[in-house]
């Protein structure tokens, strides 16, 4: 036990620093693209085609990474990953034509993988009673790089759409250095007979039938349809609030929003979340319990969305964000420990696969829906369709939870 702790602490610290650096450069991209493509004649609705055709390649190409990473190892399937991403970077900020911005969205979304494969090295160097300590270091390199990267990309888009994607490309280039000189080498490896092993076995990307066994479960096929509202509301959020931004907003001397302002409120969203990350989830959850603290992300960010539907002032729109923010921040973290806490821990590996294929089914199809809903002025109704989604979903955890009340009595 001592020599694998040992080993977990070693590893932890790279880890840390390669999925910080990667968040910051992916998300300096994120404030930056509805614009970057609106520059070169893309419509509200092609730039949801290009969210889409990202999060497309993306799930197509992470279960065959996993796989591949599965029997060779992770460091150098991450290495080829980030490779990906810093060329998919440095194409981007040489688009001089919206094919290229296409093009370069399609070779980051082909070898996109790089937290999964991280999240899949610590299962393999970490006690099965650590994991869900160690899991906690991608969420506070997650909060601090969504803090950092889109300050930086609202900074340097004041000056050229370019710069936020050369310093994305430049930080994806520090990653690859951090994983080649300072990640051991880890080979994954099952921990008993016919079990999935700590990375968790995988399912095949067309197979439905498996997928829908788990939906059919009681207690887990209401969470896994929870998990999914959430996403789909987060992502119709994330894929259409710029475009609503900057024809509903307007800086000083009639300006509309840009990206400098998307920028600065996403990093507002990053601090709140390293906020809730940083102590205040821990404490919510243990006074409240995971399905409440649910319940309340999900009417915390209904109303929200449903007030961003009215706002105008600038004042009132910080405090629309502050409610979605603290509603997304929530939520993600109470929905996955349920989901793993109604899951056997020797499926617990394709369950939350299967969650990432939910997410990316929404990164999916939301950004199609807010680019035509904008696309065609009904500003309004995209925010109201994202509150009522996530409203849904409180509808539905409401639920369950009552219907769950009866057989713990019994017990």
């Amino acid at each position: 036990m001592s020599a694998e702790k040992r080993g977990f602490n070693k590893a932890l610290l790279p880890i840390f620093l390669i999925v910080a650096v990667d968040v910051m450069g992916m998300t300096m991209i994120l404030p930056l693209l509805p614009f970057y493509a609106e520059r070169y004649g893309a419509s509200p609705q092609v730039v949801g085609l290009l969210v889409t055709t990202y999060a497309l390649c993306q799930l197509l190409a992470g279960p065959l990474l996993g796989r591949l990473s599965d029997r060779h190892g992770r460091r150098p399937w991450l290495i080829f990953s980030q490779l990906g991403t810093f060329a998919g970077f440095l194409i981007l900020g040489s688009a001089r034509s919206l094919a290229w911005i296409f093009f370069s969205r399609f070779l980051d979304g082909i070898t996109a993988g790089n937290l999964s494969l991280a999240q899949a090295y610590i299962s393999d160097v970490t006690a099965p009673e650590e994991r869900a300590k160690s899991f906690g270091v991608i969420g506070i390199a997650f909060g601090l790089g969504f803090l950092i990267g889109p300050a930086v990309s609202g900074y340097l888009a004041q000056y050229s759409y370019s710069y936020p994607a050369w310093a994305a490309a430049g930080l994806s280039f520090t990653s690859v250095l951090c994983t080649y000189f300072l990640l051991p080498r880890a080979r994954p490896h099952a921990e008993e007979e016919g079990a999935a092993g700590p990375g968790g076995k995988r399912l095949a990307l067309l197979d439905w039938g498996r997928y829908l066994e788990y939906f059919e479960r009681p207690g887990l096929g209401a969470i896994l349809a929870e998990f999914f509202l959430f996403c789909l509301m987060f992502s119709l959020f994330i894929s259409g609030f710029a475009l609503f931004a900057e024809r509903r907003f307007f800086v000083a001397g009639g300006r509309p929003f840009g990206p400098k302002e998307v920028g600065y409120l996403y990093a507002y969203s990053g601090l709140l979340g390293v906020i809730i990350q940083g102590g205040l989830l821990g404490r919510l959850v243990k006074r409240y319990g995971e399905r409440a603290l649910a319940r309340a992300g999900f009417l915390s960010a209904a109303a929200g969305l449903a007030a961003l539907a009215f706002t105008t002032r600038l004042p009132l729109l910080v405090l629309v964000f502050t409610a979605v923010s603290f509603g997304t921040g929530v939520l993600r973290p109470a929905l996955t420990s349920l989901v793993t806490r109604a899951t056997d821990k020797r499926e617990q590996g394709v369950v939350l696969g299967l969650t990432q294929s939910l997410n990316s089914i929404a990164q999916i199809t939301a950004p199609l829906a807010s680019g035509w809903l904008i696309g065609r002025g009904a500003l309004e109704p995209w925010a109201l369709g994202a509150a009522a989604v996530s409203a849904l979903g409180f509808a539905l955890i409401f639920r369950s939870a009552t219907a769950l009340a009866p057989a713990a009595l019994k017990a």
